[in-house]
């Protein structure tokens, strides 16, 4: 059965279903609609936003609807600003009461048509049920409001002075973009905490909801994820020590290998022929790459020219490994205190209650699993 939901926070969402708002449903019955949102979801939803690939709902909506959903849009911004001109405290009203229920039903009726027209016309991505898990992931991140502090802040710091708009301008909130990039790494939406561009100086503004943060890092991802789509095993130990070692004979600091590497890894006119023979950029060009696209063990298809082909598989394999594994974590959670908190690129980071504290092992086992072996982490 198709739905909306109307969301606005946790004591103000209702369903729009059978042409009607209720704030009572059986969810059983609720099966198909446009996207999750950060208060109601169910993992057995299917989503039109993530069977289009994050297509905008403007887009996606037929073109013999597009002048009335246009009207219906702007008669909703006219809503929500006369709403914040009267300077209504929403956090004692449910704004849903606010806007005439005939609108409310006439808007959330043709979101349900568009999303209806979505299944009926688009064919579902190869790696649905990655994007459907990932989806859903991140708006429980977004659900959870952060605890910002801005008096950490060292403000005699011209630095941070200089900076600290960022955070002053955002919401205390992190809502990911999926969509953005073709490789699948992650931007944020704008208002967003940018927590994906936060300057050092300013992490401090952020402390934890339980008792501490977490981080979750793999060592080197991209070169461990280059050796797995080679199909060559994983080295235990820091995987530049060990290319020092094994590949140049321990001839250069850890430092000068790590630089070496990743000048050769990105650069696909560079020479390297001891990195060359054990990397081999051509093999993976001849798996994975047929008539300038690109396709990722993800089920990603990504265009490309050949120079840039190596690159953005090792990128886009990389993010999905992460996310995936970070998907995990969450599902770990579910239930508990702890929860994962956001992504800063390849890191997770997770705010963890002490009551937790004998699932730490566990959590560092399960995000070490990937499909090209356990990375150390």
């Amino acid at each position: 059965m198709y739905f909306q939901v109307l969301d606005s926070k946790k004591e103000c969402r209702g369903v729009y279903v059978d042409g009607e708002i209720k704030n009572d449903y059986p969810t059983s019955h609720l099966t198909h609609t446009w996207a999750p949102s950060a208060h109601f979801f169910d993992t057995k939803t299917e989503y039109a936003s993530v069977w289009c690939k994050g297509t905008p709902i403007d887009e996606a909506c037929p073109e013999d609807l597009k002048e009335h959903w246009e009207y219906l849009k702007s008669r909703a911004t006219a809503y929500m600003k006369s709403i914040k001109h009267s300077k209504i405290d929403l956090n004692q009203v449910c704004i849903y009461d606010l806007i005439p229920e005939s609108f409310l039903i006439e808007y959330y009726s043709l979101k349900n048509t568009i999303t209806e027209h979505v299944f009926k016309n688009f064919s579902r991505p190869d790696n649905y049920d990655f994007l459907h898990d990932l989806v859903i992931a991140l708006k429980k991140m977004e659900s959870k409001k952060l605890n910002i502090k801005l008096c950490n802040l060292d403000m005699s710091n011209e630095k941070v002075r200089h900076s600290v708009t960022k955070i002053q301008n955002s919401l205390d909130t992190i809502s990911y973009n999926p969509w953005s990039t073709v490789t699948g790494r992650l931007t944020t939406n704008k208002d967003s905490f940018p927590i994906l561009t936060l300057n050092r100086e300013l992490r401090s503004a952020l402390e934890p909801n339980n008792d501490v943060f977490i981080e979750l890092d793999y060592n080197s991802a991209e070169l461990r994820v280059l050796l797995g789509l080679l199909g060559k095993e994983q080295p235990v130990e820091d995987i530049h020590a060990w290319i020092g070692t094994n590949i140049f004979g321990g001839k250069y600091s850890r430092d000068q290998v790590k630089k070496k590497v990743f000048a050769w890894l990105y650069n696909p006119k560079a020479k390297n022929k001891k990195l060359s023979h054990y990397f081999d950029r051509a093999e993976l060009d001849r798996v994975f790459y047929k008539n300038g696209v690109m396709c990722t063990p993800y089920n990603r298809t990504i265009e490309s020219c050949r120079d840039k082909s190596v690159n953005y598989l090792v990128q886009s394999t990389t993010s999905d490994l992460f996310l995936t594994s970070a998907i995990e974590i969450s599902k770990i959670l579910e239930g508990r205190k702890s929860y994962a908190a956001f992504c800063i690129h390849d890191s997770l980071i997770l705010d963890f209650a002490k009551e937790d504290q004998p699932i730490v092992e566990d959590i560092i086992e399960e995000f070490s699993k990937t499909r090209f072996g356990n990375f150390k982490t």
